[in-house]
């Protein structure tokens, strides 16, 4: 059985920060849905209304077009362990990118990871938590460390000349290019 709540509650917290994988899915008029699975420890709750995720540039920037066009966004945490759990987050979402005004204080929650893009804020409209009764028991191993080494090997310069070119999403929806890169975190 499923149950709703307006933000998320302290269990709902300690289980979103326990998890080391999440998905995030958007939608707009006319495009795709875009569905992403999402790691590298780069989710922060920000408060129970509020949380945000680093984006590190992969493939496309679908989730940054749709939420310009239409602002929604789903993000949904499976337990793969005990006790069985979906929590799903549902919210309006919106791209802060590296020359934005906001980055600095944003950027303090996180390891600024190489090839950084942007960071994504969802303003929580609504939670629920279903049983995830089908959902397999599996064990983490460990994060995959490829995203991180090929961001590190590139020329910042090169990257940005790069990015600038890439304005629009795979269905054309509009992007904001990013203009700067973050310097990564020393850890």
């Amino acid at each position: 059985m499923s149950h709703f709540f307006d933000a998320l509650t302290d269990d709902h917290i300690a289980f979103v920060r326990k998890q080391p994988v999440f998905f995030v899915a958007t939608a707009a008029a006319g495009a795709r849905i875009n569905l992403s699975p999402k790691g590298m420890d780069c989710l922060r709750v920000l408060s129970p209304a509020q949380v945000a995720y680093l984006d590190v540039s992969g493939s496309g920037n679908e989730t940054h077009a749709h939420l310009a066009a239409d602002g929604r966004i789903t993000l949904m945490f499976c337990a793969f362990d005990q006790p069985a759990l979906i929590f799903r987050v549902y919210g309006q979402g919106r791209a802060v990118l590296p020359q934005d005004a906001g980055w600095e204080d944003l950027a303090a929650h996180f390891t600024i990871l190489p090839g950084t893009r942007q960071i994504f804020v969802v303003d929580v409209g609504s939670a629920q938590t279903s049983c995830g009764w089908a959902v397999p028991h599996m064990s983490f191993d460990r994060e995959r460390q490829t995203l991180r080494k090929y961001h590190a090997a590139q020329v910042p310069e090169e990257r940005i000349k790069v990015l600038a070119t890439r304005t629009t999403s795979i269905d054309g929806l509009p992007t904001r290019p990013q203009h700067f890169i973050p310097k990564p975190s020393l850890s």
